[in-house]
């Protein structure tokens, strides 16, 4: 890793953005803290409203720049890390920040519509990536993210955040280990779409706020009308930016299902289900979703959303027992009885990644150059599954999958659906 130049990144950020000016040794220090300059990874965060923010405070001592499509978000943010003595280079473009040499990598928390532009362009800038989930809008973004991933030979995590949790390996080593003998089936619970709980009610198209770019924010994305309620949060209901909490969650849950399976290179051969929408059309995913995911061994997935499903998280359902888990709880019950220490089972010979924190496991390998928990080729496969359920909602039919050749079997109009025309002059490469 390069030494911090101070100098030269007050020039690049004069030249692509709006710098708060700080005096530089106090800049350094409250950016450096206990680390030398050169061993601190440089980060630009890409998308800093909602989970951005969250994103951002996590690693707020490597953030030297931010940048938002709103302006509002972005003094925010700038204001946030203000609160521990940090100034920060802000930017309306992301593409302003991978001319900076003194930028080493990227954390994208844009809405889904934008990571696959966004990650691919850090990568090619030789930007090392931090993506949040789910990692693509379609299929297809995802193998050219692990392609210029890997060509550029650059690290991207993707930012299912639960593989660092001990619950988690925990369950996960149970199952690939047999510890309750083999798996029978697999139960997922995914919330219900808390738009009317954002949103309240619908509003009329209108004019984006001055302090939003839309166009910008669109990106890829179709034109549309400027509307309040498929913007920031509220984008994640509709098609055209996201999954609904079939990608959202179960880029969570159904990557767990398929960490514990040991698929992370492969996926189900049969998805197949259907689902409920919103009667008045307020936004257009689920309302509540039933999916059987089949995988080759014959172990099924049923996976629901929203109300009257199954409980939150993952159940396994194994030979003598069950182990169920969602954050920040692992329940064990074998022979019918609930196990008191469930952390303190052995789990067995085959060990998982160990990584106590996400966004740390990230930067250290950054260093190290180590693949990390969740590889942009495990986010692209997780995410796969949950695009897969949603293809299979919509087509109404039964959806058979090629996992090695990444292609939907005898059904065009599905395979279709793999893919997505983006608005010009946007183009994935």
């Amino acid at each position: 890793m390069s030494q911090v130049t101070r100098r030269s990144f007050l020039r690049a950020s004069a030249a692509g953005g709006t710098f708060l000016a700080l005096p530089a040794r106090t800049y350094r220090s409250a950016l450096l803290a206990d680390d030398k300059p050169s061993e601190t990874v440089r980060v630009a965060c890409v998308g800093v409203g909602n989970q951005g923010t969250g994103n951002m405070k996590a690693i707020r001592k490597n953030v030297v720049a931010v940048c938002d499509v709103d302006k509002g978000h972005l003094a925010s943010a700038a204001k946030e890390l203000e609160k521990s003595n940090t100034k920060v280079a802000t930017f309306d473009d992301y593409r302003k920040i991978l001319e900076s040499k003194d930028i080493d990598a990227v954390l994208c928390t844009t809405p889904d519509h934008w990571h696959a532009l966004v990650t691919i362009d850090s990568c090619k800038a030789g930007k090392d990536v931090y993506c949040e989930k789910p990692l693509t809008l379609v299929v297809t973004e995802g193998r050219a993210m692990v392609k210029a991933a890997r060509d550029n030979k650059r690290i991207v995590q993707t930012g299912s955040q639960q593989r660092s949790g001990k619950e988690f390996r925990q369950a996960c080593e149970l199952v690939r280990n047999n510890a309750l003998g083999k798996v029978k089936e697999v139960k997922v619970g995914l919330p219900g779409p808390n738009w009317v709980d954002r949103a309240k009610k619908p509003v009329p198209d209108g004019f984006a706020p001055a302090a939003l770019d839309y166009d910008r924010w669109l990106g890829p994305a179709p034109e549309r009308p400027f509307n309040a309620n498929r913007v920031h949060y509220l984008f994640r209901f509709f098609w055209d930016y996201s999954g609904g909490q079939q990608t959202n969650f179960g880029a969570h849950d159904l990557d767990i299902t398929q960490w514990a399976l040991g698929m992370d290179d492969s996926g189900p051969t049969t998805i197949e289900g259907t689902a409920t929408f919103n009667a008045d059309k307020w936004f257009e995913t689920p309302e509540t979703a039933k999916q059987t995911f089949t995988y080759a061994n014959g172990v099924r997935v049923h996976c629901t959303l929203g109300k009257g499903g199954n409980p939150g998280g993952v159940t396994f359902e194994c030979e003598k027992g069950t182990i169920s888990v969602k954050r920040g709880a692992l329940t064990v019950t074998m022979n019918g009885e609930k196990v008191e220490k469930p952390y303190e089972l052995p789990t067995g010979d085959t060990k998982l990644y160990v990584s106590a924190n996400h966004h740390q496991n990230w930067l250290d390998c950054i260093k190290s150059r180590k693949l990390p928990i969740c590889d942009v080729e495990i986010g692209h496969r997780s995410a796969t599954v949950c695009h897969l359920g949603n293809i299979a909602i919509r087509t109404g039919r039964k959806i058979t999958w090629d996992a090695k050749a990444e292609t939907i079997v005898g059904d065009k109009d599905a395979a279709a659906m793999l893919t997505k025309e983006y608005r010009k002059p946007w183009a994935l490469s």
